[in-house]
């Protein structure tokens, strides 16, 4: 049944969610009955708003009724509360894993979907349709930065977002990083303006290159275009970005043979934002590049990172050594499970 519910998940997360809530305010009143919807929201420790759409769902459904006394459970909401019990007992348990995969990696939030992305059946579909989902969840109404890196995996979230996202909300996407030299559809620049032409939002590029040498690196500084764009990553509120194994990403992006020989002397096991670190999160080499800095999630209220598969497990476990604690990480079951056994 665990593994049930994790598909199901991946094909529609907002089924679960929905799912969990309406069975705790059925629950609630169970528990509380007679009940009106200001003691039951403090009860659950949730919104009256959420309480008053949830319940004027159950109630269209018979499975609570309404008075001046207030909210009762009908028998036909008793009995879906038996049967639902043992089936939300499970969902706990998925739940459980994937706070514990949260608190041993030391971070706010973990989604977890079914399957190993890095299989060779593996697909990046359900991570991208979770994260699609939180940003859903946590984008706040009004005006959001969102800067975005480069990748296959978050390109994939870029393909699934629809203009639902934008609903009371406006969107500026922005790249996080300069980065001219990877392939075109998984530049930053690219990503972020499919994101922004799916959702109806808005979107800047940064053209630069992959690689600077110093000199050219503090010049660009300079440049009215650049130092614009750079002024509106600096005030992104969200990030979305991927986890990259270090030699892979040192062949992807060119590196010399005498670089990538340095990396694997000195054991880097991934790479994101230009950082290449052991399996202890150690920095072992860092390539400048305009934009966003590790040290600079901190003050990014929501930070999520999108990586999984068994082979990125070792990367994503050294990466959360560097991470800011508030990060959300959407990863698959091959990557978890390796984490978990570490």
């Amino acid at each position: 049944m665990q593994d049930d519910w994790q598909w199901v998940e991946a094909i529609m997360p907002q089924m679960v969610t929905k799912l969990t809530s309406r069975y705790r305010v059925l629950q609630g009143v169970a528990t509380l009955q007679p009940v009106g919807r200001r003691t039951l929201a403090t009860h659950l420790a949730c919104t009256e708003r959420t309480v008053r759409t949830t319940t004027d769902a159950l109630a269209t459904l018979g499975f609570i009724q309404m008075s001046i006394k207030g909210m009762q459970i009908t028998p036909a909401g008793e009995r879906v509360l038996r049967g639902l019990t043992p089936v939300m007992d499970d969902l706990a348990g998925r739940q459980q894993r994937e706070r514990e995969l949260a608190q041993k990696l030391g971070i706010a939030n973990v989604t977890i979907v079914p399957g190993d992305s890095t299989a060779p059946t593996g697909s990046l579909g359900g991570m991208a349709e979770a994260t699609k989902q939180v940003l859903a969840d946590r984008l706040p109404n009004g005006a959001s930065t969102v800067a975005v890196m480069g990748g296959h995996t978050v390109a994939t979230v870029a393909s699934v977002l629809t203009p639902s996202l934008s609903v009371n909300r406006d969107l500026l996407f922005v790249p996080a990083r300069g980065g001219i030299g990877e392939s075109p559809t998984i530049q930053a620049n690219a990503v972020s303006a499919q994101m922004a032409q799916r959702t109806n939002g808005k979107f800047r590029s940064l053209f630069v290159p992959e690689q600077l040498n110093t000199a050219t690196y503090k010049s660009l500084f300079a440049e009215p275009a650049i130092h614009e764009v750079l002024q509106l990553i600096d005030q992104s509120t969200v990030v979305i970005h991927g986890i990259g194994q270090a030699l892979t990403m040192a062949k992807r992006r060119g590196m010399s043979a005498h670089v990538i020989a340095d990396l694997s002397a000195a054991h880097a096991v991934g790479e994101a934002f230009g950082y290449f670190f052991d399996n202890t999160g150690h920095v072992v080499s860092k390539f400048p590049r305009i934009g966003l800095d590790i040290a600079d999630l901190a003050e990014k209220p929501l930070v999520i990172a999108v990586a999984g598969g068994a082979e990125k497990g070792t990367a994503i476990a050294a990466y959360m050594h560097l991470a800011p604690a508030q990060t959300w990480l959407v990863t698959d079951d091959g990557a978890a499970d390796i984490v978990l056994k570490k």
